[in-house]
């Protein structure tokens, strides 16, 4: 069985660039929203940068047009799923329900470190919930959009 190509936008480090809006959203408690804003930016700039990766190596393997635009959509809706909108949601309402929970049941918390303790909270999950997301955003491109294109 051949090896498979390390994947750089996959496979190494700089696949927790496209987790920079959970950090953004992880700190929404205690930063401008501009801030966590901003994040995105950063998440999106790394799922185009790995778009623009897929596409470039179908193109060169000799991929005609269909090819290439099948790999660019896998690669943009995979990647929009797996790295901003499913974690950014997950750690949104991680944080939010945190801060909610030690209202309700640690009333002698004041608003300040409840803010904080939902900051820590969400950032201990980011690593929790990396491969979870990244292995269901990949079964359902494999049920869905892989299928419908053969991939």
């Amino acid at each position: 069985m051949a090896e498979r190509e390390k994947d750089l936008f996959r496979d190494t480090w700089v696949r927790f660039i496209g987790y920079s809006n959970e950090v953004g959203e992880s700190f929404r408690p205690v930063v401008p929203v501009k801030l966590v804003r901003a994040t995105y930016g950063v998440a999106f700039a790394y799922v185009l940068a790995d778009t623009v990766d897929k596409s470039w190596k179908m193109f060169r393997k000799g991929g005609g047009p269909k090819k290439v635009f099948v790999e660019t959509g896998d690669a943009l809706i995979w990647q929009t799923l797996a790295s901003v909108a499913i974690p950014g949601l997950v750690i949104n309402r991680i944080c939010h329900y945190t801060q909610r929970y030690l209202e309700k049941n640690v009333p002698k918390i004041t608003h300040a470190p409840r803010k904080v303790a939902a900051v820590a909270v969400g950032l201990a999950s980011i690593p929790i919930i990396v491969y979870p997301i990244d292995k269901g955003v990949s079964l359902l491109m494999d049920v869905t959009y892989r299928r419908w294109y053969h991939m």
